[in-house]
C-alpha cells in the first residue's frame, strides 16, 4: 500500500473513533456540571439534525481544566462552513434509533415532552353561605306540661292533692257546722298527632272529704272525647262522647223529703254526625243520645227514696248550615228536634213526663280580631208533653261564649246559658234556667296568675211561685314551679237566695294544693 492510502485509513480511523468517544461525552458532562435537582427534560439532550446538540449545548469546561474534546475541536464554537472538520456536519449514522447506553436508558431522538401533570384532587366546593340565624320564636307557655307519647297520641295526666276549710258543707239553711276537708282530683288530657283526622279528649275527677260530717263527702267528674275522622277533603265524620257526675244538694225542691248525704246524678250521652263543605257552605247534620239517672236517697228515718222516677233517655236529630261571609264572620241557622223517653211512664206525683221538642236557633262565630273571637246564638224551643195537665212549656234558648284579650297578660272570659229543664215538682212542666258567668285572668309573671270569678244562675219553675238564685264570687291564684308542679290556692264565697222556706244557704270555701302534671 502506496504511503498517501495509509494515512487516509489512519484518518478515517481517527475520526470514527473519536465520534464514539463523543457519543458517551454528553451525559458524562451533564452528570458532572448539572445539580441532581435538574429537571429531566433540562439534562436531557434533544438530538437534531444538522449540528449534533452534544455539541451545541455542551457544558464549558471549568478553568484550568482540560478540555474533554478531542484535538483539533475548538469548544467555543463549531467549524466555520466550507472548512473540513474532523466531526462531520451530518447526522449521526444511528440517531433515528436510541442511544444503546445505560446512562441514557429511554432517551430517543425525539425531544422528550415531560406528561401533563394529572389532577388528582379536584378543587374543594365552595363553603355554602350561611344563612342567617332566625331568632327562636319564644315558648307560648314554657311551663305547659310536655305530656306523655303513646305512639301518635299524646297524654297530659296530672294529679292535685289539696287541703282546705268548708263553713257550710252540706248546704242547708241556719247555723251550720264547718268542717276542714281534702280533696284529690286526677285528670287527663288526650291529644293526637296525626297527619288527617284527630282525637281530643279530657277526663277529671275529684273526691271531697270532711272530716267533721262525713255525709257531706261527695264525688265529682266530667269529661268528653271527640273524634274527627276527614273521609275526603270537604266531608267529615264527627264522633263525640261526654260525661258528668255530679251530686245534690239536700234542701233541692226536688227532693221532696229530707234526706241524709248527696244522692248522686249521672249525665252522659254520645252523638254522631256528618259536616260537608259546598264551597262557603257548610252543612251539619248530627243525631245524639243522652242519659240521665239518679241515685237513690236515704232519709233521716233510715228509709230509701227512690229516684227512678226521674230516669230519663233523650234521642236528639240536628241540622245546621254555617255560610262563611269572611274568615272570621260565619253565620249559621240551626233546627233540632228530640224526644224525652222517661223510664216509668208515670211517676211519683202521678204524671207523664215524656215529651216532645223542637228548637229553632240563629247564630254566628266570629273573630273580629285575635283580641275579641266567640259564638253567640239564640233562638226558641217549644216543649209538648204527654201529660195533658201540663201545659206546652216555650222560651228562649241560648248559649254565648266570648274571649276577649286585651292585653297579652290578661284575659276576659265571658259564657252565658239558657235552657228548658225538667222537675217532678207536681203541677209544674219543667224549669228555665239562666246562667252567667264572668272570669279574669292576669299574669303577674310568666309562672304566677291570678283569677278573679264571679257567677248567677237563676232557675223558674213554670206554674210555682218558685225562684232560686245562685250567686258566687271568687278569686284563685296559680304558682307554677316548673313543668311538672304548680301550687293552686282558692276562695270562693256561694250565696243562695230562694222563695222556698228553708232553703237558702251561705257558704265560704278556702282551699290549697299542690298540682303534679306531667
Amino acid at each position: 500500500m502506496s504511503r498517501f492510502a495509509q494515512i487516509c485509513w489512519l484518518a478515517g480511523v481517527a475520526g470514527c473513533c473519536g465520534v464514539a468517544g463523543l457519543t458517551a461525552w454528553p451525559e458524562q458532562a451533564s452528570a458532572q456540571t448539572q445539580p441532581a435537582d435538574t429537571p429531566a427534560r433540562a439534562r436531557t439532550p434533544a438530538l437534531r439534525t444538522g449540528t449534533p446538540d452534544y455539541v451545541a449545548q455542551r457544558p464549558n469546561p471549568a478553568p484550568g481544566t482540560a478540555s474533554a474534546l478531542p484535538d483539533g475541536v475548538d469548544d467555543a464554537a463549531p467549524a466555520p462552513r466550507g472548512r473540513s472538520s474532523a466531526i462531520s456536519n451530518g447526522q449521526p449514522t444511528r440517531a433515528s434509533q436510541p442511544v444503546r447506553s445505560s446512562r441514557l436508558r429511554g432517551v430517543t431522538q425525539r425531544e422528550f415532552r415531560a406528561p401533563p401533570q394529572s389532577v388528582s384532587n379536584l378543587p374543594p366546593a365552595p363553603l355554602p353561605v350561611p344563612e342567617p340565624r332566625k331568632r327562636k320564636r319564644p315558648e307560648e307557655d314554657p311551663y305547659a306540661p310536655l305530656g306523655l307519647r303513646l305512639g301518635n297520641v299524646i297524654l297530659r295526666p296530672a294529679i292535685t292533692g289539696s287541703v282546705g276549710y268548708d263553713s257550710n258543707p252540706e248546704r242547708i239553711s241556719g247555723p251550720s257546722k264547718g268542717s276542714l276537708f281534702t280533696r284529690t282530683e286526677g285528670e287527663l288530657g288526650v291529644q293526637s298527632d296525626w297527619n288527617v283526622h284527630e282525637l281530643t279528649g279530657m277526663l277529671r275527677g275529684g273526691y271531697s272529704r270532711y272530716y267533721r260530717n262525713d255525709s257531706a263527702s261527695r264525688p265529682d267528674a266530667e269529661g268528653n272525647m271527640s273524634l274527627r275522622l276527614d273521609a275526603t277533603r270537604d266531608t267529615r265524620i264527627l264522633l263525640e262522647s261526654r260525661l258528668r257526675l255530679d251530686t245534690q244538694r239536700p234542701g233541692s225542691p226536688d227532693l221532696t223529703s229530707a234526706v241524709q248525704g248527696r244522692p248522686i246524678t249521672w249525665n252522659y250521652g254520645a252523638a254522631a254526625g256528618v259536616t260537608h263543605d259546598f264551597n262557603r257552605l257548610q252543612v251539619t247534620l248530627r243525631g245524639a243520645i243522652d242519659r240521665q239517672d239518679y241515685e237513690d236517697a236515704e232519709l233521716g228515718n233510715g228509709r230509701i227514696l227512690s229516684q227512678a222516677d226521674r230516669n230519663q233517655t233523650q234521642y236528639g236529630l240536628r241540622l245546621r248550615a254555617a255560610y262563611e261571609v269572611t274568615p272570621g264572620f260565619k253565620p249559621f241557622v240551626q233546627g233540632e228536634i228530640d224526644t224525652r223517653q222517661f223510664d216509668e211512664k208515670v211517676d211519683s206525683s202521678g204524671y207523664m213526663r215524656s215529651s216532645d221538642g223542637y228548637t229553632l236557633r240563629l247564630g254566628s262565630s266570629f273573630e273580629i280580631s285575635r283580641m275579641l273571637t266567640g259564638e253567640v246564638s239564640g233562638g226558641y224551643q217549644d216543649r209538648k208533653y204527654e201529660d195533658g195537665r201540663l201545659r206546652n212549656l216555650r222560651g228562649f234558648v241560648g248559649d254565648a261564649a266570648i274571649l276577649w284579650t286585651p292585653t297579652p297578660l290578661t284575659t276576659v272570659t265571658l259564657r252565658g246559658s239558657a235552657e228548658l229543664g225538667d222537675t217532678t215538682i207536681p203541677g209544674s212542666s219543667g224549669t228555665t234556667a239562666r246562667r252567667v258567668g264572668l272570669e279574669v285572668a292576669h299574669a303577674l309573671r310568666r309562672n304566677l296568675t291570678v283569677t278573679g270569678f264571679t257567677t248567677f244562675a237563676r232557675t223558674e219553675y213554670d206554674g210555682q211561685d218558685l225562684r232560686e238564685n245562685l250567686s258566687t264570687i271568687g278569686a284563685r291564684i296559680e304558682y307554677k314551679l316548673t313543668r311538672t308542679f304548680a301550687i293552686r290556692a282558692s276562695f270562693t264565697h256561694e250565696r243562695l237566695n230562694s222563695t222556698n222556706q228553708g232553703s237558702d244557704y251561705t257558704a265560704n270555701v278556702a282551699q290549697v294544693g299542690l298540682r303534679v302534671q306531667f
